[in-house]
Order: structure tokens, then C-alpha cells, then sequence
């Protein structure tokens, strides 16, 4: 049995290591010593908290904070962590903690995890990975707990700094305040929501892109890639911020009875939010239709690769918006900052959105059959348990057995990647021996 465990391939690893963990959650967190009520959680509740919280999601079907005692809410931290920086990640920290050699094949696992395109230097992104990630975790929780010891007794502030710190970091949308409200009640409050959004494009944008900024004093330099990811990051979270500020300014149900000040800090929040990681400040489900459907768009971008968030990644987004500007201007080359990129890497970044796109679309199709409720709610919460977010609005709790299901099996897709799940699904082909002649097609 180990000996065919060993010899599946990387994208099979991942597929499978991710499922155990889902399901060890699952059994966990449907132990009596759980839940408050002493009650068995039923199996399709736990694997769905278990899937959102391995997947970091967020997206809940019991209130974590109400429901869950603190085993409970630990072991779905625990999942968050592990989730959030990768199974293998988690598993070299324990082969590093033995003093054994990183082998090949989990080298190449790594590799997969990582989304890199060569094993040079894995393990030493890896050792960054932990410490980047230990470092600005406890350094949120220590501003959240202090923050949160005006709220309430030391030991619950330090106990929640630490739960919301490796929440939003790993962009994993729960919360432990109760009544479904994550952190509407801190709407204005500027030390909660800025800690909140530095955690969640601190984990979004990749911890490549974070080493190359550390590294950038000494190196004077950053990589494409790195370049890249900072542009499209930024500009994603200014327009999201200003279409949402525009279409919400003069909506009575969210901001128009706030100041001026929370109404800049609100919008900022609920267009970084959407990029995987399922936190709010407001109500989602009083706003605006329009800004329901772009938030839609955010969650389906998503964060970058390498980082603890989902979506198609800010990366093939630009690919995909690059390619077409080349077309228009007719360029045979799509180039980005001076530097051409290989066609190999645009049709993958047609093939994972094309495969996003017929995940989010067929799961919505289903859900419409299933759900009784509008299409948008389901399309919003297609796409947010797609793009591991986590917002919803309010459906979550009200959904049948087959639309759990459904979800669960979405956030899983959305975690590994489609192209990942079809590389370990799929049968495996060798290398074509011919090609075929070139033909011609008249297209648009």
C-alpha cells in the first residue's frame, strides 16, 4: 500500500493528502467534546467545516463561534494552518524538526505545491514560507490581542488574536465572534481593519513575491513574476475600493449612514476581502445587486499564486488581459515589463480559466435545481466557495444536503486548482511521437 502511495505523482499527492486531512477534521470535529451542545455533529456538517477550514475558506453551515467549543475551534484552526501553507509544507517542517534529507520526490511535491516551475531552491522557499508565516502571525495576534483587551478579559483577547491572526492570514474566512456577524461590529474601527487587510494581501500575494521584498534591499531587483503580481494586486484593490465606494454611496442599507472615514475604511475592506479570504465589515447581502455581481468578479480573480488564497490568480488574469491587448494592437508577442512571454504560459492561462469558468458554471447549474433561492445568491456562492473566500450572502446554512455536497467538493477544486485535480484525475500520457499538419479556421 505505501509502496503505490509513494508512486503516485505529485498532483495525485496533493489531491489525496488534502483529502485525508478533510476527513481526519471531519471525524474530529463530529466528537462530543466539540461541539457545546455535547451532540454528535452530523458527518456532511463536519466534512463541510472540515473542507472550508483545510480549503480556507470560510464559508460555514454552523456559527463557528457559538457552536464549536474551544476543541473544536482549535482543531479548525489547526486546519486553517495546515491548509493555508500546504500539507507538505506542514510536513517539512516535521522532516526539518527530525534532521532528515528532503528527498526527491518530495521535492517534486513541493514543487506542485508551490505552483514553481523547477525544484531549484524549494526547500529554501519553504524555510522562508515558515518563517515569514510564524513572524507576521504573531506579530497580528499580539496587535489583535491588544486591541481586543479593551473588549474583553486578557485571556479570550490573546485566545482570539491568535485564531483571527492565522484566519486572515491564511485567508480562511472564520471568525469566532457568533451570530454570523464576522467583523461587522469593527466597521470603523481602523487598528482591526487595517491589521485585517495587511494579513489578507500579506497571504495573497504569494510568499515568492514576499521573499522578493525582503530581498529587494540587497538584490535592488524584482522578479516578473513578483513585478507582476504587486501591479495587478494593487490596482485590483483600487478599482474594487472605488466601484464599490460609487455604487454603494448613495444605498441607505450600507454606507450612507456612515462618516466619510468609515465609508473610505469599508470600501477598501470589502474589495480586499473578496481575494480570497471571506472576512466583512458589512452586511453582503444588503448591498447592491451590481456590487454583488463585482464582487463576483474579484472572488473568481482571486489571489496569486504560491499564497494561501484561490481564484485563477492575479497572474493569468493579467496573462489573459495582456493577450488580448496584443491581439487589438496586433502584436505577435505578449510582452510585460519589457519581457516575452512563452506561448505555453498564456495557453495555461486560457486552459485554467476556460476549466474555472466550467466549474463555477456547472455547480450553479446544479445548485439552481436544488436551492431555492435567487440565482445570484447561488452564482455568489458558486464562485466564493470556488475562490476559497468564504463570503456569502446568508445561504450557506439554509442549503440542502446535495448543495453541502457540492459546495464542499467546490472549495476542494478551488483549493488544489482545477488544472491540478484534472492532472490527477486524468490518465497519464506520454509525450506525442507526430503532429499533425497545420489547419486554418476563420474565428470571430
Amino acid at each position: 500500500m505505501l509502496s503505490k502511495w509513494f508512486k503516485l505523482s505529485p498532483p495525485r499527492i496533493l489531491v489525496f493528502g488534502f483529502a485525508a486531512i478533510i476527513m481526519v477534521g471531519a471525524l474530529l470535529l463530529m466528537l462530543p467534546i466539540a461541539s457545546t451542545t455535547g451532540e454528535t455533529l452530523p458527518f456532511v456538517d463536519a466534512l463541510f467545516t472540515a473542507t472550508s477550514a483545510t480549503c480556507v475558506t470560510g464559508l460555514i453551515v454552523v456559527d463557528t463561534g457559538t457552536h464549536f467549543t474551544t476543541f473544536g475551534q482549535v482543531v479548525i484552526m489547526l486546519l486553517i494552518q495546515v491548509g493555508g501553507l500546504g500539507f507538505m509544507t506542514m510536513a517539512t517542517l516535521f522532516t526539518f524538526a527530525l534532521k532528515r534529507k528532503i528527498s526527491l520526490k518530495d521535492r517534486l511535491v513541493l514543487q506542485e505545491a508551490m505552483n514553481q516551475n523547477s525544484m531549484e531552491g524549494i526547500v529554501r522557499l519553504i524555510r522562508k514560507v515558515l518563517m515569514y508565516s510564524l513572524v507576521i502571525e504573531s506579530c497580528a495576534a499580539l496587535v489583535y490581542t491588544i486591541r481586543w483587551a479593551f473588549d474583553m478579559p486578557w485571556g479570550r483577547a490573546i485566545y482570539f488574536g491568535i485564531f483571527h491572526a492565522v484566519a486572515m492570514f491564511n485567508n480562511a474566512g472564520f471568525d469566532l465572534f457568533g451570530g454570523y456577524q464576522s467583523l461587522t461590529m469593527y466597521v470603523g474601527d481602523p487598528i482591526v481593519n487595517f491589521v485585517t487587510m495587511f494579513l489578507i494581501v500579506a497571504g495573497g500575494i504569494g510568499f515568492i513575491v514576499m521573499s522578493d521584498l525582503i530581498d529587494f534591499r540587497r538584490r535592488r531587483r524584482l522578479s516578473l513574476h513578483s513585478k507582476v503580481v504587486l501591479t495587478m494586486t494593487t490596482t485590483l484593490i483600487l478599482i474594487g475600493a472605488l466601484v464599490i465606494f460609487i455604487f454603494e454611496f448613495t444605498n441607505p442599507k450600507t454606507l450612507e449612514p456612515l462618516s466619510w472615514g468609515v465609508k473610505i475604511w469599508s470600501a477598501f475592506f470589502q474589495s480586499v476581502t473578496p481575494r480570497t479570504a471571506g472576512a466583512n465589515t458589512l452586511d453582503i447581502a444588503a448591498l447592491r445587486q451590481a456590487t454583488q455581481f463585482f464582487m463576483i468578479i474579484l472572488m473568481f480573480i482571486g489571489a496569486s499564486p504560491g499564497s494561501t488564497g484561490g481564484g485563477i490568480k492575479t497572474t493569468t488574469f493579467t496573462i489573459l488581459v495582456g493577450a488580448v491587448l496584443s491581439m487589438i494592437r496586433g502584436r505577435e508577442d505578449l510582452v510585460l515589463f519589457k519581457y516575452r512571454l512563452a506561448q505555453e504560459r498564456i495557453f495555461k492561462a486560457v486552459t485554467i480559466t476556460m476549466l474555472s469558468l466550467f466549474l463555477v458554471i456547472v455547480v450553479s447549474m446544479i445548485l439552481s435545481t436544488t436551492e431555492d433561492v435567487s440565482f445570484l445568491s447561488i452564482l455568489f456562492e458558486a464562485t466564493s466557495a470556488f475562490g476559497t473566500v468564504g463570503l456569502s450572502m446568508g445561504i450557506t446554512g439554509k442549503l440542502t444536503l446535495i448543495g453541502k455536497i457540492i459546495i464542499s467538493f467546490t472549495m476542494f477544486a478551488g483549493r488544489l486548482g482545477p488544472l491540478t485535480l484534472a492532472y490527477a484525475l486524468g490518465p497519464k500520457k506520454g509525450k506525442e511521437l507526430y503532429r499533425y499538419p497545420e489547419g486554418k479556421m476563420i474565428i470571430g
